[in-house]
């Protein structure tokens, strides 16, 4: 798995701090990591990107962006209204492979959902994880709601023949109420993939020390974690 692309089934679903989650389990592991983010929007020439937060929490990782964008919109639209060039799958792909051949893991993180826009032919992250042959992680929130999505995006990453890795639930609160609780069970059946994790909530607020000693045990063994999905369901079942 030296590609891994990670969307979410929304904008907001924590995507960021769960591909920081992913760097910092994989560097604890030994790995060498590399963070791409397909394209940045919402940020300034000098300000920091979803790619550089990454870095801040995990630590040693390379990063690097396709392009980036001033306004907050999806990609496709910022690049448009910008007047800049869009960003195209293949140039998603071709610059993943080539952080490949010099890191153990590159992950490519999206923009908001699976099917956001990213030029004007309609080409998305799926696309570009079809071109790579890359699995996809998918961040999913764990209230009411999500299943629909989340079966959407496995159902279509399978119409494509792309590989659905997990799923990690991006914000799990300290008081789940029952939809989320019983979320944890319908999850996985839903997307046809195991759950692979649950990031605590506000857990990209903690101190980057912190973050990184904790991270491993918000993820499950095929993250390079330790965490224990049947053993998760077990202490919140309703």
């Amino acid at each position: 798995m030296p590609v891994l692309m990670i969307t979410g089934t929304n904008t907001d679903v924590g995507k960021t701090v769960a591909t920081a989650a992913v760097a910092t389990a994989a560097l604890a592991a030994g790995r060498s990591v590399a963070v791409l983010k397909a394209a940045q929007t919402g940020v300034g020439p000098d300000e920091r990107g979803d790619a550089d937060e990454v870095a801040h929490l995990a630590g040693a990782v390379t990063v690097a962006e396709v392009a980036r964008y001033p306004e907050p919109l999806a990609p496709a639209t910022a690049a448009r209204r910008a007047g800049r060039a869009p960003v195209h799958p293949q140039e998603i792909a071709e610059v993943a492979a080539k952080l490949a051949t010099e890191h153990d893991l590159v992950l490519v993180e999206g923009a908001g959902g699976l099917l956001v826009r990213f030029d004007a032919a309609g080409g998305t992250l799926a696309d570009a994880a079809a071109l790579l042959r890359a699995p996809v992680l998918l961040v999913a929130s764990p209230a009411l709601g999500t299943l629909n999505i989340t079966e959407l995006s496995a159902r279509e990453l399978r119409r494509r023949d792309v590989e659905l890795l997990g799923v990690v639930i991006g914000s799990w609160p300290r008081t789940p109420d029952l939809a989320m609780r019983c979320n944890l069970e319908d999850l996985p059946v839903v997307a046809g993939a195991p759950l692979l994790g649950a990031l605590p909530e506000r857990a990209g607020t903690l101190p980057p020390a912190d973050f990184r000693t904790a991270a491993p045990g918000w993820l499950a063994p095929r993250l390079d974690g330790t965490w224990d999905a049947e053993a998760f369901r077990v202490r919140e079942a309703p």
